[in-house]
């Protein structure tokens, strides 16, 4: 069994969190399957572990927060990530998982001048269309040394990441289901995201995704570890 350690940079809204999980158990079920275990540390919390080689593998969470906001927990992050980069352990980033690797590794995050990104978005990500659940108006906007471009559409040019052999990010959520982001979209979209930008996609719930294909690609990456 491999052991993935799994980095909590946020926690899903209070009001979903009792009946759907934190950010954690929804990556676990999206993994679920693959011969994996999960340990959690709440990095947001302050709760980090002490070693690279503490896991076989680790996964950093999406969150509220900014990467590039002034956290106290976020130098520590980027140095750990850094510091499992050279031990070379797989590790996989979502939304600002993705956004905190990159800019660990000498990228850029700002916030996009042309808005949000919600709901279901199609991209071409290893070459083919896929569509995934998306919550973002942060974007890496300069690459880090050593980054290729694996996945982006019109609206987000660095949707997905590859580090050598060693780190895979993803912009999107593949982690997100259409109850989940209902739910979040009802309770936190509202004055938050443009209307018209937030209705459209509540229009396109339903419609189907390519999550599995996307969370079969990342157990594959984080297997590596074993």
């Amino acid at each position: 069994m491999t052991t993935i350690g799994i980095l909590l940079t946020g926690h899903s809204p209070d009001e979903i969190r009792a009946d759907l999980g934190d950010y954690d158990a929804m990556f676990a079920e999206l993994l679920k399957g693959n011969g994996l275990s999960f340990r959690t540390y709440a990095v947001v919390d302050g709760e980090f572990p002490d070693r690279p080689d503490e896991c076989d593998g680790w996964l950093i969470t999406g969150s509220k927060h900014g990467a590039y906001e002034p956290h106290d927990w976020i130098p520590p992050l980027e140095q750990f990530i850094r510091d499992v980069y050279e031990d070379g352990r797989p590790m996989v980033g979502v939304c600002f998982g993705h956004q905190i690797i990159a800019q660990a590794m000498g990228g850029t995050v700002e916030k996009y001048s042309h808005g949000w990104a919600v709901g279901r978005q199609d991209y071409i990500i290893d070459g083919q269309p896929m569509a995934l659940n998306a919550w973002h108006q942060d974007q890496v906007t300069k690459l880090p040394e050593g980054a290729t471009v694996i996945g982006q559409n019109a609206f987000c040019d660095n949707a997905a990441l590859l580090y050598g052999d060693r780190i895979l990010t993803v912009q999107p959520h593949p982690e997100h289901t259409d109850e989940f982001f209902t739910r979040l979209a009802e309770s936190r979209g509202r004055g938050l995201v443009p209307d018209e930008v937030l209705d459209a996609a509540i229009a396109r719930v339903g419609q189907p995704t390519q999550h599995q294909i996307m969370a079969d690609r990342m157990a594959a990456f984080l297997k590596r570890g074993a």
